[in-house]
């Protein structure tokens, strides 16, 4: 568990008024959440997205990479077959245990952690580049976890992400999953870390640059029933919005999601293909 501070207050995402957040709690809750189902069925598909993200940053033989919320190692290991030295670390051992089978697979070396993304066990300036696909994002403490990414990369390293936006498919599941299971008033959206006026508040003082493009992943499944029984069945935010409606309720979650599936899916030929724009960012640390 994170030494962070545990609670906090924060402005209603609806009302404006204060509430208090306790970020232990809810810490503790995801990490519940994560471990349901099992993200590795899901995260082996997006391994595109890790190579493409080590292209963009350059990762070069020999360079310390640290993976942040590696969850099964796509990143980590994108940035091992480049040769460089490479440690991943989250907070799911299950997870963990998959991106060590993998590297093992691979004959690739990996050096994996049981760490929190907000509390990060090593030292200052410790790496030439620091990863995330798809996870740092998911952190409570935004402003922490920013902090800890760029204490941990070397001045004049570079700190490079991939994050879903808000106006892409997941950000829009997410939104429909939030219609039926509110995420806690006053968190700030993870879906914010997929833009860049957020990036540069979290990372203001710190960057001597931020270089932001915007990228699609196609979702590619065998019909949008296919993409709805995997995430329902092994994707843990999904899951557990659905272990957490009544039996009666549950329905119109999946009706919304089918909607949306329906609407973007570019296939004609009966399969899914669903684009899901991300925001790829690469931060050069001053």
């Amino acid at each position: 568990m994170s030494s962070s501070t545990s609670s906090t207050f924060a402005p209603n995402t609806v009302t404006g008024e204060p509430v208090h957040l306790d970020l232990a709690a809810i810490k503790a809750r995801q990490r519940s959440t994560w471990s349901t189902g099992d993200y590795a069925v899901i995260g082996t598909t997006l391994q595109i997205v890790g190579e493409t993200l080590c292209e963009t940053a350059q990762v070069s033989a020999g360079e310390r990479v640290l993976d942040v919320a590696c969850g099964n190692g796509n990143a980590a290991l994108a940035a091992a077959r480049r040769f460089a030295v490479v440690t991943g670390v989250d907070y799911v051992p299950a997870l963990l245990e998959r991106a060590r089978a993998r590297a093992a697979a691979d004959g690739l070396p990996l050096a994996l952690r049981d760490v929190d993304a907000e509390a990060l066990p090593f030292p200052d300036d410790a790496f030439d580049v620091v990863l995330s696909t798809f996870g740092v994002m998911f952190t409570p403490d935004q402003p922490r976890a920013a902090r800890e990414l760029v204490r941990v990369c070397r001045h004049g390293g570079r700190i490079a992400l991939a994050n879903w936006t808000p106006d892409g498919f997941i950000g829009k599941v997410f939104q429909a999953v939030g219609k039926h299971v509110p995420p806690p008033a006053g968190l700030r959206s993870p879906l914010a870390w997929g833009t860049k006026p957020r990036l540069d508040e979290l990372f203001r003082g710190e960057a001597r640059e931020i270089r932001t493009r915007q990228r699609d992943f196609v979702f590619r499944y065998r019909s949008p029933t296919h993409w709805l029984e995997v995430f329902r069945t092994w994707y843990g935010p999904i899951h557990r919005a659905f272990l957490s409606l009544a039996p009666d309720e549950r329905p119109a979650l999946e009706h919304d999601l089918r909607g949306l599936l329906d609407e973007m899916n570019d296939s004609h030929d009966g399969t899914l293909a669903v684009p899901s724009t991300y925001l790829e960012a690469v931060i050069v640390r001053v």
